[in-house]
């Protein structure tokens, strides 16, 4: 059954806001790939490209809570107005950067990296804030019953924009440079302000509970009631931790699969095609009430695929599979293959596990302590893989690019086995539009 856009029918203000963060998204898309590969063509070293998420990780994840007790005591538009001006400024700084750069490449030289960790971390604190405020106001445009759709929605909307941007990216970085990859994404970052401007008030409906301990001990108390959430976190952590070789891409496309920047836009497209496909069929998870284990299910097939994208690797490691060379006619055409393969197969059935993870959060927490969870949702969503580029590019750098990948699948399968068998509120839950009091 297709996706079901009742959501976007019955509620102009969330089709405005859905629009606006797809357009916004999309950039932020092209600045993600644009970052890593601009980084490793000055580095040469897939490291230097691993502490684009290292040292965004404590910075980013602090953000989201912090952005959740703010959005549950003030106006929740006024701070996604705010947080927009922030992502703004960062992928500004990103492209005078890149154009500093390439004026003193002429002169055999490079500008320093570290303003491009300083830029990024802010990018990437931003874009958690917003995610956890948007998130969170989802809830107050529609009706219980249509959280689950909206969430497929949003899922089709990532689909669209890690399906689009990393290809866009990979394009326009390798014909006209980094320079109008970052403006590209600046244009499209604009488009933020007018569906938040088209919004209306989202004052707390609530007595305030003001940002700061007492606030932060509200949210811990709600998750020990709340173990089906709590797990869902932790679930989290470990697939983003231990199945996040995007980092490798850059190194793999240089010397083993082959295919420079056009390799790296088509893998990680190839992901974006499960999202979207998934997004788009979605239309029957309205009727999906086992919800916590339909999360575990879709998690260990995705260590699966993970483990295929390993073993890719190390079959051509091993000339078992031919190798590729840096110009895209050079590429090993079957490992390439195989690799959208696996990153097409981890897109789907990431975004089947997101659609559940999201329509439990938002349905099973009150608004009074939503924009909290949200916070915190984004702080493990986004902090996850930045744990998970650490992960990968250490392991790759102490063994091979094939290590992080393989090993980590299967780490994948088995601990999320465990979080099934230890956690019956999680494995057992039924979905109920009821929020769980505090």
């Amino acid at each position: 059954m297709m996706v079901d856009v009742t959501p976007l029918r019955t509620s102009p203000a969330f089709a405005r806001l859905w629009l606006s963060t797809l357009l916004t998204g999309l950039g932020i898309q092209l600045t993600i790939v644009a970052v890593g590969l601009q980084i490793y063509s000055i580095t040469h070293d897939t490291i230097a490209v691993a502490l684009v998420g290292g040292i965004a990780l404590i910075p980013a994840t602090l953000a989201g809570p912090l952005a959740g007790m703010i959005a549950d005591a003030f106006d929740r538009r006024l701070l996604l107005m705010w947080l927009a001006v922030i992502l703004f400024a960062s992928t500004s700084g990103l492209l005078v950067l890149t154009i500093v750069d390439a004026r003193l490449l002429a002169a055999g030289q490079h500008v320093w990296v570290w303003p491009f960790y300083l830029c990024t971390t802010i990018g990437a604190m931003a874009t958690i804030a917003l995610g956890a405020t948007r998130s969170a106001i989802i809830p107050r445009l529609l009706a219980a019953e249509l959280v689950a759709p909206a969430s497929a929605l949003s899922g089709l909307s990532i689909g669209l924009q890690i399906m689009v941007g990393p290809a866009l990216a990979g394009v326009l970085a390798a014909t006209v440079g980094y320079e109008w990859t970052f403006a590209t994404d600046l244009a499209l970052s604009a488009t933020a302000f007018l569906g938040i401007a088209l919004l209306p008030r989202i004052p707390p409906l609530h007595d305030v509970v003001r940002p700061g301990w007492e606030s932060f001990v509200e949210s811990i108390r709600f998750l020990r009631g709340a173990p089906q959430i709590s797990a869902g976190f932790v679930a989290d952590i470990v697939a983003m931790t231990f199945g996040r070789p995007y980092v490798l891409l850059p190194a793999v496309a240089a010397g083993i699969i082959g295919g420079g920047p056009i390799t790296v836009g088509l893998i990680m497209s190839a992901g974006a095609a499960g999202t979207f496909l998934t997004g788009l069929f979605s239309g029957r998870v309205r009727h999906v009430r086992r919800q916590g284990i339909a999360i575990g299910r879709s998690i260990q097939i995705y260590g699966a695929f993970v483990i295929l994208f390993g073993v890719t690797l190390l079959l051509v490691q091993l000339g078992l599979l031919p190798a590729g060379v840096e110009n895209f006619s050079g590429v090993s055409v079957i490992a390439l293959v195989l690799a959208c393969l696996a990153y097409t197969g981890m897109g789907a059935s990431d975004e089947v596990s997101a659609i559940f993870r999201t329509a439990m959060l938002l349905t099973v927490v009150p608004d009074s302590i939503r924009g909290r969870m949200q916070g915190i949702f984004f702080a493990v969503v986004n902090g996850g893989p930045r744990l998970g580029d650490v992960y990968a590019g250490l392991a790759a750098g102490l063994v091979a690019l094939w290590f992080p990948p393989l090993l980590g699948g299967f780490a994948i399968i088995v601990l999320m086995t465990l979080i099934l068998r230890l956690t019956p509120a999680f494995r057992d839950y039924v979905f109920s539009p009821r929020p769980t009091e505090i």
